[in-house]
């Protein structure tokens, strides 16, 4: 992969991850609920869901799963009706009015829950396994090494995610922070929880075209 095939890599992914996803919606949601450590513990196992997607394209699973109705209806309905579960059970989990001390979190972080959530969050859609199988390619050269261009991209997409995702989880947390003061049940709960609910919506009506 020559340098200039890389930054369009770089530039196209980097505008797919700025779009808002369920992805950064969990990272957004650890960062507020439990402090910026778990939200780097969720992209860890974002990425690390990522390379097992990457590394099933590379042996040509989008293939197999565009061309099989009943598996990706199947994967797509469990991973829709989780982003659905997570919602709601986020909307119906009761929650205090009052101020939290930033200096004392408020709630006790489950490495195991986060990590579980992270990683099937993004497992969610089967329909990541066939846009990455249509998108990898195209900046895949003949010339060189398949594995090491497979890496490469990998890697860029690691750096992209890190920084996009903390991005968010630093711009959501401050505006939390901002809505603290208020005795009602907290708004960037209701909102992320919803999304989470749309999203799961999303996928169960999705189709295989990419």
């Amino acid at each position: 992969m020559n340098l200039e095939t890389w930054l369009l890599f770089f530039i196209a992914y980097l505008v797919i991850t700025l779009s808002p996803g369920p992805n950064v919606l969990l990272v957004i949601k650890n960062a507020v609920k439990y402090g910026y450590k778990a939200a780097c513990v969720t992209v860890l196992m974002n990425l690390f869901c990522q390379l097992i997607i990457i590394t099933l394209v590379a042996f040509g699973a989008g293939a197999l799963l565009a061309k099989s109705p009943m598996l990706f209806f199947a994967l797509k309905l469990i991973g829709g009706a989780y982003l659905i579960y997570l919602g709601i059970t986020g909307l119906l989990t009761k929650t205090g009015s009052t101020q939290v001390n930033e200096k004392q979190p408020a709630l006790k972080l489950s490495y195991t829950k986060v990590c579980k959530e992270a990683f099937l969050v993004s497992a969610s859609n089967p329909k990541t396994v066939i846009f990455l199988s249509a998108f990898l390619p195209q900046f895949i050269s003949m010339d060189t090494s398949i594995s090491l261009q497979f890496t490469t991209m990998f890697l860029t997409i690691c750096l992209i995610v890190m920084v996009v995702h903390l991005a968010y989880s630093y711009i959501a947390k401050n505006i939390n922070k901002k809505w603290s003061g208020l005795k009602t049940k907290p708004i960037f709960s209701k909102i992320t929880n919803s999304a989470f609910i749309a999203f799961g919506c999303g996928v169960l009506f999705s189709s295989r075209t990419t």
